[in-house]
């Protein structure tokens, strides 16, 4: 992909790469490009992200102000405080289901059901994007997104295996199945996927803003339903959520500058911790040395650690003491300003609130993001996601634009993207596609292609870490799925994540 004439937009699915190609086609800058695709997400990507989702937004370049918008997931009303003026003696809240997911040679442990919801984003986050950086009407982004979820949506390839692997959520509450296995079994590949009642929503939030889902008739609708099966979230909480602009961590890598998501979210911190180790060792770093960062900034993620994000001054004082179901999209327009859009639904919890076409996350129920325990997150705070939408920047421009899918594989999945291209020189597809490692809790995962002979042997990371070994047979989307626009010189680049079925187009 060589020069581009309005742009270059990479995302997690086709149809959503389209729908922000062509904002950028029809006049659009990379902001509106990316709300387009984000909406278009929503249906084409429902299990990943949608309306009772959140996330991040980082905007730079063309002379902008760097900013990171938070629409995060945020904790509930924690009502199993002893006391507490919300408990519901006739509606107790519900315990949390487990549900194992399976990648193939691996296996993770989700949790779902009502008590999984925490305060959605996502609509917030769309309007105050465009509110802040917008030129084109939210209505005429919406209506394209609202057509597709009304007319369906053929199941892909990716898509598919992630249906297949999430069926027992999916099939967990009749509504849910209704959805997702109206013929009794989970939609296959080639079957189409309909949702009327979404395609409503997104054309009231295209009309109306994100009012009705914070303090109107959708937010009732959500909270009496979540109320009466066991689940925290209350009108309360919706009316009191407001998108936050923050300050984008920036840390320099090599002759770089990487923008990324600060506090309190954990991913950016982690991840800049990594890189700036990197950074004190020689140029290009070796494999053994990326995993020794990785394995560093995984001793970081201490208790205290996540229970201190949320302070003032937080990664400042952390850099200078110790140096699901998830999609990305990231955009690069004509006059250099870059979108970089992480959004998670978790993995849903399963809950599907009648008569709005919402699957509502389940961000309360993910022990990655819970370390102390569930229910521990006081009521209002943001939940320290893994998500890292980042930036690189080189003489005050943009060269590259990226992000990542994949819980904890997130950090290093961009840590060793961004290590690929500012000092191997690799070209966007070359870096997205190249084999991954990851290590966490005493294992190191690596995908083939991999050589593991210096990362095995004596006075190796693994032999130093005492870390088993689990070898994938290919490439698979347990370690992320990382979209990344890549520019150098009037050339822009860019490359959508095989693992997650990511496709980069140009306007």
């Amino acid at each position: 992909m060589g020069a581009a004439e309005r742009g270059v937009i990479a995302a997690g699915h086709p149809l959503t790469a389209q729908a922000g190609a062509r904002v950028l086609r029809e006049g659009g800058n990379a902001v509106d490009a990316a709300v387009g695709a984000m909406l278009t997400s929503f249906v084409a990507e429902q299990l990943l992200t949608g309306l009772g989702a959140g996330g991040y937004m980082l905007v730079a370049g063309a002379g902008e102000q760097p900013t990171l918008l938070d629409f995060f997931v945020q904790a509930p009303t924690n009502r199993r405080l002893a006391g507490s003026r919300h408990e519901d003696e006739e509606n107790p809240l519900a315990e949390l289901r487990a549900v194992d997911v399976s990648f193939g040679d691996a296996a993770q442990v989700f949790h779902i059901g009502p008590a999984s919801c925490g305060v959605y984003g996502t609509p917030a986050g769309v309007c105050e994007a465009m509110r802040r950086w917008g030129s084109v009407p939210l209505q005429e982004l919406a209506a394209p997104a609202a057509k597709l979820a009304r007319q369906g949506v053929e199941v892909n390839k990716g898509q598919a295996y992630i249906a297949k692997i999430l069926a027992d959520l999916l099939t967990s509450t009749p509504e849910c199945a209704a959805l997702w296995a109206p013929a009794g079994h989970v939609l296959e590949e080639g079957e189409l996927l309909c949702n009327p009642e979404l395609a409503e929503a997104l054309e009231r939030l295209g009309k109306e803003g994100a009012a009705p889902f914070y303090r109107g008739d959708i937010a009732a609708a959500v909270c009496d339903w979540l109320r009466a099966h066991g689940g925290a979230l209350c009108g309360e909480n919706l009316a009191g959520y407001e998108a936050v602009e923050r300050e984008p961590v920036s840390v320099r890598y090599r002759d770089r500058e990487v923008l990324t998501n600060p506090p309190p979210s954990a991913g950016g911190t982690l991840l800049a911790y990594a890189l700036a180790l990197l950074d004190r060792g020689p140029a290009p770093p070796r494999l053994s040395d990326v995993v020794r960062a990785m394995a560093a900034a995984q001793v970081r993620r201490t208790p205290e650690f996540v229970e201190r994000l949320s302070e003032e001054g937080f990664l400042a004082r952390f850099l200078a003491k110790n140096l699901g179901s998830t999609t990305h999209i990231a955009v690069l327009d004509a006059q250099g300003r870059a979108c970089s859009v992480t959004a998670s639904n978790g993995e849903g919890s399963g809950v599907v609130v009648p008569g709005t076409g919402i699957h509502l996350n389940n961000v309360m129920g993910e022990q990655d993001l819970n370390p102390l325990g569930f229910h521990r997150h006081p009521a209002g705070r943001r939940m320290p996601s893994m998500m890292a939408p980042s930036v690189v920047m080189r003489d005050g421009e943009v060269e590259l634009v990226l992000g990542s899918a994949g819980s904890n594989r997130i950090r290093s999945a961009l840590l060793q993207t961004i290590v690929g291209v500012v000092d191997y020189g690799l070209g966007a597809s070359e870096a997205v596609q190249a084999p991954r490692v990851h290590f966490e809790d005493g294992t190191l995962y690596a995908e083939p292609g991999i050589d593991l002979g210096e990362l095995l042997g004596p006075r190796s990371p693994a032999d130093a870490l005492d870390a088993e070994t689990v070898r994938f047979h290919e490439l698979n989307l347990f370690f992320g799925g990382v979209q990344a626009v890549l520019r150098r010189g009037d050339a822009i680049d860019g490359a959508g994540d095989p693992r997650r079925g990511g496709v980069a187009v140009r306007a």
